[in-house]
């Protein structure tokens, strides 16, 4: 198995985290990057540089105004009379004034509100280099399936909370929607994304809500307590040529290996009905029972498990990183899980 990093990753270092009306520190620190990197190294799996990202790449899931904002946002913040460190929303459009004509004005404030979903992505001066580099790595994931093979992408910053044109939850590119659309692009008749990650992985929904030659499944802490709050149920099935084409597992607090292998399993029957050509799973371990922002409590063994689960689809399959916050455990899940997955080749 190839995998691939980019050393541009560490450029990313957000620091404002709002919780519960307290700002916090920011969970998503380069420190998780060097801590999957070390495990890849200690399985013998040590990452390569992706090639450098083709132009307009990521326009293939992602709106050129929107790309425009992230890549000039920490200039154009930076002139702004006594500017924080970083970019952060103070306001995004309500539903009563998109419905009565709101837009988009050149003020990067306004830009901030309308491009970004919540408080939780921070953009600095590194920002924008790291984010194209993890749709590098995603990319290079996809290019190795696209023949046949197994790759894994250590994507950081994340990407499945974010749609076509607004960032939220730490994510800015969807990495994993980057993925599925290249597998497409290079002749993949259908794409199935299995999300484990233990938040909802909206942005990825989002995206391919209409569409279906792309299965989108995500099995999750149950939104009604848990972020993204609004969207993740099961009712959500997508729309038009994507009826049916979305599955969402929401799960209760606390759920452990049991139940969420079950939903697992659930998950790789839809996916064998669907027959895709190509996988795509993007990788949270923030189903961890020693999550600092957990909602699940899923071990070792339940990571290790779920790899084997899902390398026995044995499909051409793009592994995308996403959550896992405990810089301490984060390492030995990728590598249980990575292990786990050699064992059913």
């Amino acid at each position: 198995m190839k995998t691939f990093a980019h050393a541009d990753q560490a450029g990313h270092t957000p620091t404002f985290f709002l919780q519960r009306g307290q700002v916090r520190r920011n969970f998503e620190i380069p420190a998780r990057a060097a801590a999957l990197e070390t495990a890849l190294h200690r399985l013998g799996l040590p990452p390569a540089a992706p090639p450098p990202l083709p132009p307009r790449a990521i326009e293939a899931v992602h709106t050129p105004d929107y790309l425009a904002f992230l890549a000039g946002a920490a200039v154009a913040w930076a002139k702004l009379p006594e500017p924080g460190p970083e970019v952060v929303a103070n306001i995004h459009p309500a539903p009563e004034m998109i419905a009565q004509g709101a837009r988009v004005g050149a003020s990067i404030i306004a830009q901030t509100g309308w491009y970004t979903a919540d408080t939780a992505c921070p953009i600095g001066p590194g920002s924008w280099a790291a984010i194209q580099g993890a749709a590098a790595c995603a990319l290079a994931a996809a290019s190795e399936a696209a023949q046949g093979r197994t790759a894994y992408a250590l994507c950081r910053p994340p990407g499945h909370h974010a749609y076509a044109a607004r960032a939220g939850g730490h994510c800015y590119v969807n990495n994993a929607a980057l993925a599925a659309q290249a597998l497409r692009d290079a002749g993949a008749g259908r794409v199935a994304v299995l999300d484990i990650d233990s938040h909802h992985g909206n942005g990825t929904q989002g995206i391919f809500w209409e569409r279906g030659d792309v299965l989108t499944i995500s099995i999750h802490g149950d939104p009604d307590n848990y972020y993204p709050w609004f969207v993740g149920r099961t009712a959500e099935r997508g729309a038009g040529a994507g009826d049916g084409r979305n599955m969402n597992m929401p799960l209760a607090f606390g759920t452990a290996d049991d139940g969420w292998l079950d939903a697992l399993r659930y998950a790789l029957a839809a996916i064998r009905d669907f027959k895709p050509d190509a996988l795509v799973v993007p990788l949270g371990f923030d189903a961890s029972k020693d999550e600092p922002l957990g909602a699940l409590a899923v071990t070792e063994d339940g990571f290790a498990r779920a790899g084997a689960m899902i390398g026995g689809l044995k499909l051409p399959t793009a592994i995308t990183q996403e959550g896992g916050y405990n810089v301490d455990t984060i390492g030995t899940l990728l590598e249980r899980f990575l292990t786990g997955w050699s064992s059913a080749a």
